[in-house]
């Protein structure tokens, strides 16, 4: 990188603190002042710095709009598409993709399963929010004012005798899910469903979007699926640097993280794979069985 470059980026940092002047600015960078002025001239001609009336120097207001700017550019789906393919490519495993939505989670995104036992969940439909390890990820991260209030306005249906019960419960589900950064759903939508998720973060750091995998209990038992925690949350973190635009030169590609450990790899369904239990000529469920909404 040029020099000057560099100098003048090292800039934006130090504001980023609070105000500086120009004394500052030219110790930070170990630079002559008029060094530091030149520099510090050019960022303001394109508004990335402000000259005070006090003659320090603050972020300029262009730098926020261009950051804005991108923030509202980014395609979550587009981005996490191809590491969601490679995980179902690693498991077998259905994987989904979810945002919270005016009061709802939704889908928006979801590579199948390779083993005949489906899921009809639907991408722009809502999840079982009180349920669903993608709504327990993306709740768990509201403040904790707007977290109760929506908590304390939902309906508790008891799908299973593991569903979440009411409001307190959910609660203190949602906070276990703050402090430990992952969630499950294990079978508390439908006994025979269960689910791991991991939360995608944005450049402002907050959890834009979540991912989970999911399978029926006839193909890996909950068990099982649990140890792929640590999979699912590489993969999570490998979307979130791209969206943050950390993600390192030669990095994890198109398939996310490097591969599983050796206690996942031992739960990769090969394709065309049958599971115990299941009829391999056996239709899937129809649309309106409750798999429809597993929660994911």
């Amino acid at each position: 990188m040029s020099q000057t470059v560099d100098r003048a980026l090292s800039i934006l940092p130090l504001l980023a603190e609070g105000p500086a002047g120009l004394d500052q600015v030219a110790g930070r960078l170990q630079v002559h002042k008029s060094t530091a002025l030149r520099l510090l001239r050019t960022l303001h001609e394109h508004g990335l710095v402000y000259r005070q009336q006090d003659q320090r120097y603050r972020l300029g207001a262009r730098l926020f709009a261009l950051a804005q700017q991108a923030v509202e550019a980014l395609d979550v789906r587009e981005i996490a598409h191809p590491h969601l393919a490679g995980l179902n490519e690693r498991t077998g495993h259905t994987v989904h993709l979810a945002v919270y939505e005016q009061g709802e989670v939704v889908y928006i995104d979801k590579v199948e399963s390779r083993y005949p036992v489906r899921m009809y969940s639907r991408i722009g439909r809502p999840v079982a929010i009180t349920v669903a390890a993608v709504a327990k990820l993306l709740l768990a991260d509201l403040p904790e004012p707007e977290r109760r209030a929506v908590a304390e306005r939902l309906e508790y249906p008891r799908y299973t005798a593991r569903s979440t019960p009411d409001a307190a419960a959910f609660l203190a589900e949602l906070a276990r899910v703050r402090r430990q950064g992952w969630a499950a759903d294990l079978g508390g939508h439908e006994e025979s469903i269960n689910c791991v998720g991991a939360p995608l973060r944005g450049p402002d750091g907050r959890v834009c979007a979540a991912m989970s995998v999911s399978a029926p209990n006839v193909v890996v038992t909950a068990d099982e699926l649990l140890r792929l925690r640590p999979l699912v949350q590489r993969t999570a973190e490998a979307v979130s640097a791209e969206l943050c635009g950390t993600a390192p030169a030669g990095g994890p590609g198109p398939s996310g993280p490097a591969g599983p450990d050796h206690a996942a790899r031992d739960l990769l369904v090969p394709t065309g794979t049958v599971p115990t239990g299941t009829d391999p000529t056996e239709s899937p469920a129809h649309p309106d069985d409750p798999s429809e909404d597993a929660p994911e």
